[in-house]
This record gives structure tokens, sequence and C-alpha cells, in this order.
């Protein structure tokens, strides 16, 4: 882990964080000098939801920040006290304007390509139900690309998912 990535100060009294020894596991946290609360740095969970038209995904294009101009399976952060279906419902309706049934999980991944915030991600097969397909939020374009023929991407884990379904292992 970077120093520079490394929290600093106590959430609950603004104390100098200090580098605890590494638990059992290996999992780093820190504890701080003035109350001795411990912290830890978890993954944020995201989610994503799959939208097949035969053999072609619905993917967006990243309308900003360091992956602007890549693309990706629409997605979007769980938010504090929201469930993991609910969250991939609201996202898919805020990238794309659409309502979405869900289905199965079609994959779980640790995300790794971003040091600063890593996430556990989960993908859901969708099925539109309402709604017109519109590019929003952190999307200013979609559309569909052939399983075997992908643009470019903006997460190594939506090409692992993109070639599971692409294989045949997961087409719910």
């Amino acid at each position: 882990m970077d120093e520079r990535d490394e929290p600093r100060f106590c959430a609950a009294c603004g104390g100098a964080l200090l580098r605890a020894q590494p638990d059992r596991g290996g999992a780093v946290h820190w504890r701080c000098a003035a109350c001795g609360r411990t912290t830890y740095r978890n993954p944020a969970v995201g989610v994503a939801v799959v939208l097949l038209d035969g053999g072609a995904i619905l993917l967006g294009r990243r309308a900003r920040g360091p992956h602007q101009g890549r693309w990706c399976i629409p997605c979007g952060y769980v938010e504090w006290d929201e469930d993991l279906r609910d969250a991939a419902r609201r996202e898919m309706e805020e990238e794309t304007g659409l309502q979405v049934e869900l289905g199965d999980v079609v994959g779980v991944h640790s995300n790794f390509h971003d040091r600063a915030k890593q996430t556990v991600g989960v993908w859901f097969h969708g099925r539109a139900i309402a709604g017109a397909l519109r590019a929003g939020d952190d999307l200013d374009r979609l559309a569909y690309f052939p399983l075997d023929a992908p643009p470019h991407l903006a997460f190594p884990t939506d090409a692992t998912v993109i070639a599971t379904l692409r294989d045949g292992r997961n087409r719910s």
C-alpha cells in the first residue's frame, strides 16, 4: 500500500492515526494515538447490471474521471443502508434511463485496478421493463457491442465478466 493512500486522522476525534501491526490475516489497520479507536480500510461495494441483446451487451462510455472515454458495464456504488439489488436498479436507471428487473448474479469480483478506491463488485443479469435508453450520470454514451468485440474497457473486471458471458459460462 502506498503511504499516500493511508488514512491520517481519526474519524472519531481527529487525532493522528498510527499504523498498527498487521493482524493474523495480514490486514492493515491504524490506531488513533489520542482515543485508541481502530480504523480499518475496507473496499466499497459496487453493483452492475448486464443487459444482453442476443450476442451483444449494453455498455456505457465514461464521461469523466480517469477512465473518461472508455466503456463499462453500467455500474455504481451501494449507498449506506441500501440493498444490493435496490442499488443495482437505481444505478441502472441513473446511468441508462432504464428500469430493470434483476435476475441471477453473473459474477462477484474484487477490483484492484484503483489503489485509492478498491471495490468488490456484484454483476447482475437484467431485463429492461420500462424507461427510455439515454446516457446519464457518469456516462455520455450507450451502445450495444458484440461480446466477442468489446471496445476499450475502463475496468479489467468488466472484461472478465464479458469473457464469462462470451464463453457461455453464465448466460441466464
